[in-house]
């Protein structure tokens, strides 16, 4: 098993020195939200800004302890791996109207950063890059969809010989530049977030994790020194659910993926990966990610493309991946790799909604590895949903939630099945 109290990258470079205690105490709140990850802060801070302060926030462990400190930092466009795998759900037009939100993740991020100055290492360009005719294929019909939302920014399709204008490597044919998305510091932007929150009188604890929840007109939440008694309740735990509720425990599964960060790296050879100095992923159902950061380190990241199973060697096997796209690195030292869980759903798009038959217990979860932008877009439709309602939440929350049998005795041989499902489905899509 992946030790979880490995350090990475965000928790070696974070640059806000932020603690809270943990609950001593019994209290009364309109909200308790149960997660210290971008889902529960970016939850309550946007319940704040509508003037929804006496809220409470319990986090198990230290703000960021899960996917929001152990992911790429990648700002991409969108929401969900393939909107037509909800198209059942929401029908043409809602799933234009959900394609129309999902690129508006880097603003409310940028937006965010800029309201309450927070210092997360925000960088424009993002490169979705191709393999083959067939991707090429994709990334053009992506560039249209992409423009078709007004974007201000570039968006530009490359190929052949073009690709080596935003990235220094023969691996790939095409390219579609995004200078919308990007890449952050997703650690020092959840503390800067937790921080716009305190100033607006929410309480937060941390090693406060949740032991017993009881629902009613008034949900109270219990901690091992104290509780939360509240109007209303989010569930924001993502992969670290651990059971605790059996309704959503049994609608996502957790897979791993694993990340590395190289030493740091001279100008010249950052210019030569990197002429943005952006961030990259390929297209493939399993992706590939990678960025530079602020200090010249390379941090490239993946999960297992068919078998599921944790490398004994995170090192050594990120280190491979790298080197098939970038080979002339094969001399670059690695400094950290570390990996954890993540949230899968069965269509692979963010759950969100009410518990069966408990109108004010709210959650949401299963962002399928994409949760850094998707979190910001789902947190801001979500608050919406539980102050004054929305018909974007009612269009997202509308979305089936199905349950994956047998992942408590057969996850390992469960993940792997759909692992090679989704590959092979990525021929007909055009992403394989």
């Amino acid at each position: 098993m992946i030790n979880i109290e490995t350090p990475t990258y965000y928790t070696a470079t974070k640059k806000y020195d932020l603690h809270f205690p943990d609950l001593q105490a019994d209290l009364e709140a309109d909200v308790v939200v149960i997660g210290g990850g971008f889902s529960g802060i970016n939850t309550a801070l946007e319940l704040a800004e509508k003037g929804i302060t006496n809220t409470v926030v319990l986090e198990a462990r230290y703000l960021g302890f899960g996917g929001t400190g152990r992911n790429g930092g990648q700002i991409m466009a969108g929401i969900g791996h393939d909107l037509e795998k909800i198209k059942q759900d929401v029908g043409e037009a809602g799933l234009r109207s959900i394609f129309e939100i999902s690129d508006l993740g880097a603003d409310i991020i940028k937006a965010r950063i800029a309201k309450y100055g927070i210092d997360a290492d925000f960088c424009h360009g993002y490169g979705y890059m191709g393999f083959n005719r067939r991707q090429a294929a994709t990334l053009r019909s992506w560039e249209t969809a992409f423009k078709s939302l007004g974007s201000k920014h570039e968006i530009r399709f490359l190929d052949g010989s073009d690709v080596q204008q935003i990235i220094g490597s023969k691996a790939y044919s095409s390219a579609l530049l995004h200078m919308g998305g990007g890449h952050v510091h997703s650690l020092n932007l959840l503390l800067g977030e937790a921080q716009a929150l305190a100033s607006h009188g929410v309480k937060i604890f941390e090693y406060s994790p949740a032991l017993e929840v009881s629902y009613g007109e008034r949900i109270t939440v219990r901690t091992a020194k104290g509780s939360v008694r509240a109007s209303k309740l989010l569930w924001a735990c993502d992969s670290f659910l651990n059971k605790l509720e059996p309704e959503l425990h049994k609608s996502t599964i957790n897979t791993y993926a694993f990340q590395m960060m190289t030493e740091p790296l001279p100008d010249a050879l950052i210019q030569r990966i990197s002429p943005i100095r952006g961030a990259y992923s390929d297209i493939r159902p399993i992706i590939d990610y990678y960025r530079v950061t602020r200090e010249n380190r390379l941090l490239f990241g993946s999960a297992t493309p068919f078998i599921e199973h944790i490398p004994l060697d995170l090192k050594a096997w990120n280190r491979r991946l790298m080197l098939k796209i970038f080979p002339y690195l094969k001399d670059v030292n690695i400094d950290l790799a570390w990996g954890g869980p993540m949230a899968c759903s069965p269509n692979l798009f963010p759950q969100i909604g009410t518990l069966p038959g408990r109108a004010n217990a709210f959650f949401v979860q299963g962002y399928s590895g994409f949760g850094v932008t998707p979190s910001h877009i789902i947190c801001k439709v979500l608050a919406e949903g539980m102050s004054e309602g929305s018909a974007r939440y009612d269009l997202i929350s509308s979305v089936k939630r199905t349950q994956v049998y047998g992942k408590d005795h057969f996850r390992p041989l469960l993940l792997s099945a759909g692992k090679s499902w989704h590959q092979l489905s990525g021929f007909w899509s055009g992403r394989r």
